[in-house]
């Protein structure tokens, strides 16, 4: 009872289809694909941007010792 069967799957498709339309349906997928890619860009940018530059790192280690 907790998993979706095949009916189900087509039932979502077949609402999606008349929302969208098929002709419409490549066009929304694309768009998700670079929405999904400029927030991975983004996540990647964030990680960067927080690590201290090598710099910093290899003088806080010589002080350290």
């Amino acid at each position: 009872m907790g998993t979706f069967s095949i009916w189900h799957w087509l039932v979502v498709l077949a609402v999606v289809l008349i929302i969208f339309g098929a002709g419409k349906l490549p066009q929304v997928m694309g768009d998700l694909a670079k929405g999904i890619k400029n927030f991975k860009q983004g996540m990647k940018e964030d990680e960067t941007a927080q690590l201290p530059p090598k710099d910093e790192v290899k003088s806080e280690t010589k002080t350290a010792a």
